[in-house]
């Protein structure tokens, strides 16, 4: 029972000696990227970038205690922090007091609900994102991430968080830009550019943060002319509880509910991505919900925003050969001394670079090449990827991934009702049957008979599609059919409601002198055709075993052929 809430008792009692190198570079590693991201990260938020340090510690080690996931890097994220951010805005908090409380409850808010869902097993509910709102999802929030940092390269002040008034007040304050942020951001992002290309292993973020603290510490006369960081508070994030009251929490609640939605499904993507690479260990999408809910309620409690998983830092485990949970502590522990010993010298960081670091990370997330292949291929695809990055983009970060799911569901259930109805027809000289408009030079028709093949479950909302299909075929047959077979392999459920339409269907064939039989039809569905009713109304038998066996019986019936190896079948 341990093992299973705790995973770290699986693994570490069987722990290598050959496991350590691996886990110790790549723990140093992630910890020396968590540094500056996660000080650019809490400025997405909109906090003090010293929350970032906090938000990288807290999470980042009760994960590694509880996550299934050995090479998950848990901690501040891009994409995370700008739907808190989103949120936080709408709420029109009075103060920066406020504003930082409503954070952390958030935090502690998405814990719990992750840690219900873990416990109700409702990881199932990730399946729900599709990749095209998924990749529509992180393209548009690539971009609002990328204009809410122009402000910090640009140096100029900005009032709104809409993404649209963003970029108009740039615009209208563009006469104020400050030419030392500019400047220095810009070399920011062309020094992390160039050292990825040479070498992807240089810890290219905090080389810029390392030279830009340097450089203002050692070089600029006023600090006035370049937005710094400023105070960095030392030490480790002490307990506290986050203050909230009732109508904040029913604000909080559909911005918490969205979090906590979203993150495990990046999460489990991030986290199914890695076991498929690396085939070492099974994730557990239940107890990954618990371990992230567990990592959000303690981090809150020790001032940390939302944390999630990061691609770019699971990546960074996955390359440096981390084999398991030790290296996230190993990188937590880098944090740690940080906050202990440096965070002094960090006041003298140009927001410019965090800025600078935070545009060069969300470029990565725009994909255009899958849009690409979903033009070519699938359009209706398209269609939903198109709508979920727009609602991402002008509506919010919250609408869009909830209108991007809904969208899909409406596409699924719309699938669902007109689903693909196949006529078939004999191969010649074989006992196969197939759609006569893929194979119409290779199969054999007989005018009498129409063998229709339903390629989905038969229920309330396609029956009627069904019977349009069918009696569309039966009048292209101008008075000549005696027969109709339906071909019931694809169905694996009939409603109540499909069952009493399929009745009416039934015996107004029989009314026009046309028999109906069912062939293929597995046995859940042979329980419904007993306890409805349907069997008597076919007739035991009209229900065959193969649709070779029904088109034999239905030639022999009209004297084209003898009946040959008959399956009957027997119904109690």
């Amino acid at each position: 029972m341990l093992k299973k809430f705790f995973p770290i008792l699986d693994w570490l009692p069987n722990y290598k000696k050959s496991y350590l190198s691996g886990d110790l570079v790549a723990g140093l590693t992630v910890g020396v990227m968590l540094i500056p991201q996660g000080m650019a990260y809490a400025m997405i938020v909109g906090l003090p970038p010293v929350y970032g340090l906090y938000t990288a510690l807290v999470p980042n080690l009760v994960y590694a205690l509880t996550g299934t996931s050995r090479k998950l890097a848990v901690g501040p994220v891009a994409l995370d922090a700008l739907i808190v951010a989103s949120g936080l805005s709408a709420m029109k908090l009075a103060t920066e007091g406020e504003y930082i409380a409503m954070a952390l409850f958030i935090a502690l808010f998405v814990g719990v609900l992750q840690l219900a869902m873990g416990f109700l097993k409702l990881g199932f509910l990730a399946n729900f994102l599709s990749r095209p709102v998924v990749s529509g999802f992180t393209s548009a929030a690539a971009i609002v991430i990328g204009v809410s940092q122009l402000k910090h390269l640009f140096g100029v002040k900005v009032s709104s968080s809409n993404t649209v008034e963003t970029i108009q007040q740039l615009f209208t304050n563009l006469h104020t830009l400050n030419w030392y942020d500019f400047t220095i951001g810009v070399a920011a992002m062309l020094v992390i550019v160039g050292l990825k290309k040479w070498n992807r292993k240089l810890p290219s973020a905090m080389i810029v943060v390392v030279l830009g603290i340097v450089g203002i510490y050692l070089f600029m006369v006023n600090e006035a002319d370049v937005n710094i960081v400023g105070y960095v508070p030392k030490g480790l994030p002490a307990f506290t509880l986050p203050n909230f009251t009732w109508e904040q929490l029913t604000l909080a609640f559909p911005l918490a509910m969205a979090l906590a939605f979203i993150a495990f499904a990046e999460e489990m993507a991030i986290a199914k991505g890695v076991e498929e690479r690396t085939q070492e260990y099974h994730t557990v999408p239940d107890q990954e919900l618990k371990a992230l809910g567990v990592s959000n309620i303690i981090g809150a409690l020790f001032q940390s925003f939302s944390a999630n998983a990061s691609m770019s830092r699971t990546a960074v485990n996955v390359n440096e050969g981390a084999k398991t949970g030790l290296a996230s502590i190993i990188s937590a522990l880098v944090v740690g001394l940080v906050l202990l010993f440096l965070t002094p010298y960090f006041q003298y960081l140009p927001k410019s670079i965090l800025g600078a670091i935070i545009l060069v990370a969300v470029f990565g997330l725009l994909d255009l090449k899958y849009p690409a292949q979903l033009y070519k291929h699938q359009k209706d695809e398209l269609i939903l990827l198109i709508v979920t990055f727009v609602t991402t983009l002008f509506v919010g970060i919250a609408q869009g991934i909830i209108f991007g799911v809904l969208f899909s569901l409406f596409l699924l259930i719309y699938r669902t009702s007109k689903p693909h109805v196949a006529v078939l027809g004999k191969i010649k000289g074989m006992d196969y049957f197939k759609n006569v408009e893929r194979f119409s030079e290779d199969v054999e028709c007989d005018n009498g008979i129409l063998i229709l093949r339903f390629d989905a479950q038969l229920f309330f909302a396609n029956v009627q599609h069904f019977k349009t299909a069918l009696y569309k075929q039966i009048h292209l047959k101008k008075g000549t059919l005696s027969y109709v077979i339906l071909n019931a392999e694809p169905v694996n459920y009939i409603d109540n409601t499909a069952a009493a339409e399929l009745e009416k269907i039934i015996i107004d064939l029989k009314e026009k002198g046309i028999t109906f039989k069912l062939a293929g039809a597995i046995g859940p569905i042979r329980d419904i055709l007993v306890k409805s009713g349907l069997v008597k109304v076919i007739g035991p038998d009209h229900i065959h075993v193969r649709t070779a066996e029904a088109y034999e019986d239905c030639l022999a019936h009209v004297g084209k052929s003898p009946m040959q190896n008959k399956v009957s079948m027997q119904y109690k």
